[in-house]
């Protein structure tokens, strides 16, 4: 789980056997691997959607990217003040930092919200132009409502992590989860509530684990090898491990309130949302063994830091569901009650 820190320990990689070369290309094949459960998503909502029947909205595919951008501007800062309070835990901790990306990170977030709101502003339409957004008419709606919500939030979020306290962005980037979550779930649905809470847990563990990985190494490229940057990798993975099992449990516990348990197995295959709900499964499953590669090595080689490159990948790895997670959110959801 190191970047910069594998470069300082080549030599002792090379004493203990372990190459990097050797991690690096085994990393490699585990990505093209679970790769192929990205295939569909890469190539966007339409090889989803052929033969199911479902039709194609009007600007999936853009409504697909800017929920990718917003999930991935979300997770930036909220990884960050989780790493640099745990951090600062640590005994003996450099007082090295590596520059903050929040501010950039909630900027991108604000833009991707802003484009997300005007298409809700159109009917959830694309708009051909500035006089198709009817920007008075958000404050009509529950869905506008939300998106004003979000957009504030992000640009609060970007204001206070630029200012002499970024830590208060803490709040702004808690109202853009909540808003997320509501959005999620429409009242018309069954018991909303469950979902959205079921919702808001995944949104907070998954940007937890995204991006608190994404800056335990950032973090580690600033640090010297030693005892300080072994402990901070080794509490993430005990953090890590509880995210997942919450990860797995709220995914699975909204899935199924989408797809009763007599259907998921159908529906895996002949709807859109089931079949990139399965390539996010396929990725998930990777990402968890990329994970469990670290912290073997963490626990048992004789540096623990040649975690880095199983490490590295994981992070490229979870990039991948961030852009499947973006494309779900804009497939026609299979509700059956």
């Amino acid at each position: 789980m190191v970047w910069g820190a594998c470069e300082d320990s080549g030599v002792s990689l090379m004493r203990t056997g372990v190459g990097v070369d050797g991690g690096r290309r085994r990393a490699v094949g585990v990505l093209v691997l679970v790769g192929v459960g990205a295939l569909i998503p890469l190539l966007g909502p339409s090889p989803a959607l052929h033969g199911t029947g479902e039709a194609d909205a009007p600007g999936t595919g853009g409504i697909a990217l800017l929920r990718t951008v917003l999930f991935a501007a979300l997770s930036v800062p909220v990884g960050e003040l989780f790493v640099k309070r745990m951090a600062r835990s640590v005994p003996g901790a450099p007082a090295a930092a590596p520059r903050s990306w929040s501010t950039a990170a909630n900027s991108v977030g604000f833009v991707a919200a802003l484009g997300l709101a005007s298409v809700v502003a159109t009917g959830n339409l694309v708009p051909g132009g500035l006089a198709d957004i009817d920007v008075g008419g958000l404050y009509g709606s529950r869905d506008g409502k939300l998106a004003l919500l979000e957009v504030n939030a992000f640009l609060a979020a970007a204001l206070c992590a630029a200012s002499g306290r970024p830590g208060t962005q803490a709040w702004p980037l808690a109202a853009v989860i909540v808003a997320e979550a509501l959005r999620a779930h429409p009242t018309a649905e069954y018991s909303p509530l469950i979902g959205s809470g079921l919702t808001l847990v995944h949104l907070v563990c998954a940007s937890l684990w995204a991006g608190g990985l994404l800056h335990v190494l950032r973090t580690l490229r600033r640090w010297p090898r030693g005892e300080a940057a072994v402990a901070l990798l080794g509490r993430y993975a005990r953090v890590a491990a509880v995210l997942l099992v919450a990860i797995t449990a709220t995914g699975v516990g909204s899935s199924l309130r989408r797809m009763p348990p007599e259907t998921v197995l159908e529906q895996l295959t002949d709807t859109a949302y089931g079949r990139v709900l399965l390539a996010k499964v396929v990725l998930m499953a990777g990402v968890a063994a990329l994970a469990l590669w670290s912290r073997i090595r963490l626990a048992r080689a004789a540096d623990p830091l040649t975690a880095c490159s199983p490490a590295r990948a994981e992070v490229y790895a979870l990039g991948a569901v961030v852009a499947v997670s973006g494309l779900l959110t804009a497939l026609p959801v299979p509700i059956r009650w």
